[in-house]
């Protein structure tokens, strides 16, 4: 949440969020009532969500028999935000962010009823899971912005970084149940009835929205309708370099880092022969990492953006170890800290570029950088998998984490440029060896 003009006016005189304010608990935040509701309805849908993912690639695949038709699927319900994401910032910032959730919200809902209704009756084609998919994709354009922003109005900015924390700590436990129960569900009574329950998980977040008290938001006016919007919010964006450059590193990161579905299927079949079930010890080893990662960062009281590139530089060169990993077990045993390290990377991005926006601006700062993070995924997904096919899976996880270390490098020494400091490198014993400082102070020193 930005410190500039009006971006305290905006909280009521009267909330009751004073005792919400102390920092140092890990789950701080939830001691405001209004995003404890947020934080209900969200995981169970985010179960819900996971639930659907699972069982629409098995109905794929069951249906054509075809990785290809599923790697389709996954590119169409991440087409919508490469190409119309920026268009979802200028809606969320346009209207009212609770009214919004409402009816996307309510648009997801339907999307797994619609699949549900297909699938039980017996009628479901594959471009009827494509629609689908494409159709939540659209209305993710929006609602993912719009959820972003929302989170400073029902927590002011003292306990931000502490909800997106907690955000992303809700995504990953969703992610450890969701898929183990759309396995037993859809092994006992059918794939249809896992999208009916997804279908359905979406009235808890909007009975919680419904519950909330308005008067306790912390309200950013709505953005009159006008020309140059878009454009108005990339210049913005633009002119600052704490949030360009955290926009630019998750971008590196999500494109070249984060294409773990091809490599771990990769490693557990090629090269460590162990099929599916190792392949779901995998997702389940970086899920954990991951959540230990959302909880780590719940409890920092700041997001340096120095840390941020210390973070994606750390995480690049794990995933170059773990490419080059002789055995299985040391392979396993570095799958939690790259989770780790992968989450606090996205939720420090997060944090920081949230902050460091004005209210009016931060929907359409936030839709960048969603459509920056997750848009890369169609297109570093066929990049990494025409690597693996081609050189081996080793080659292609190395040179994915290579370039997310240089990409680190890179965006430090920038932020580093921006804030006037220079890179000193010390050798001499008992001297702290690599460090940012002011540029008048190496001068001087020299």
């Amino acid at each position: 949440m930005s410190t500039g003009p009006g971006a305290e006016s905006s909280a009521p005189a009267h909330t009751p969020n004073a005792t919400a304010s102390r920092k140092g608990s890990m789950f701080s935040s939830l001691r405001i009532r209004n995003y404890r509701l947020f934080a209900t309805g969200a995981v169970v849908s985010n179960t819900g969500t996971w639930m659907a993912r699972i069982t629409q690639d098995w109905l794929v695949l069951s249906l054509t028999g075809s990785s290809a038709a599923v790697g389709i699927t996954t590119a169409m319900q991440f087409l919508p935000m490469l190409l119309f994401g920026l268009y979802g910032g200028v809606i969320a910032d346009r209207f009212p962010k609770r009214k919004l959730l409402f009816v996307t919200q309510g648009a997801m809902s339907l999307s797994g009823l619609f699949l549900a209704a297909l699938t039980l009756s017996g009628n479901v084609v594959v471009w009827h899971v494509y629609a689908a998919a494409f159709f939540t994709g659209l209305v993710t354009v929006v609602d993912n912005p719009t959820r972003q922003s929302f989170v400073p109005e029902m927590v002011g900015p003292d306990q931000l970084r502490n909800a997106v924390s907690l955000n992303s700590a809700n995504f990953q436990s969703a992610r450890l149940v969701g898929p183990a129960v759309a396995g037993v569900m859809t092994a006992a009574v059918g794939p249809g009835w896992a999208f009916l329950a997804n279908g359905l998980s979406f009235f808890a977040p909007l009975a919680c929205l419904s519950l909330m008290r308005t008067a306790e938001l912390h309200k950013a006016p709505p953005r009159a309708r006008g020309k140059g919007q878009l454009r108005q919010g990339l210049d913005y964006v633009s002119q600052h370099p704490d949030l360009i450059w955290p926009i630019v590193l998750v971008g590196f990161v999500g494109t070249f880092g984060f294409n773990f579905p091809i490599w771990l299927s990769a490693f557990a079949d090629d090269t460590f022969h162990g099929g599916s079930g190792m392949y779901g010890m995998f997702n389940t080893l970086m899920a954990v990492g991951s959540l230990a990662g959302a909880l780590l960062a719940a409890r920092r009281r700041s997001s340096r953006l120095r840390f941020l590139a210390a973070a994606a530089f750390a995480f690049g060169v794990l995933q170059i170890a773990a490419a080059f990993a002789p055995t299985l077990w040391l392979f396993v045993a570095l799958l939690i800290p790259i989770g780790i390290l992968g989450l606090t990377v996205n939720v420090t991005a997060n944090s920081s570029v949230q902050m460091a926006t004005d209210p009016e601006m931060r929907g359409r700062v936030m839709a960048l950088f969603m459509m920056v993070f997750t848009g890369g995924t169609p297109l570093g997904g066929p990049l990494f998998g025409w690597l693996t096919d081609a050189y081996g899976v080793r080659l292609s996880f190395a040179v994915g984490g290579l370039v997310c270390a240089l990409a680190a490098v890179g965006v430090g020494l920038a932020l580093g440029r921006a804030a006037n400091l220079r890179l000193k490198v010390d050798l001499r014993r008992g001297h702290r060896h690599v460090e940012f400082v002011p540029r008048e102070r190496l001068a001087t020193a020299a």
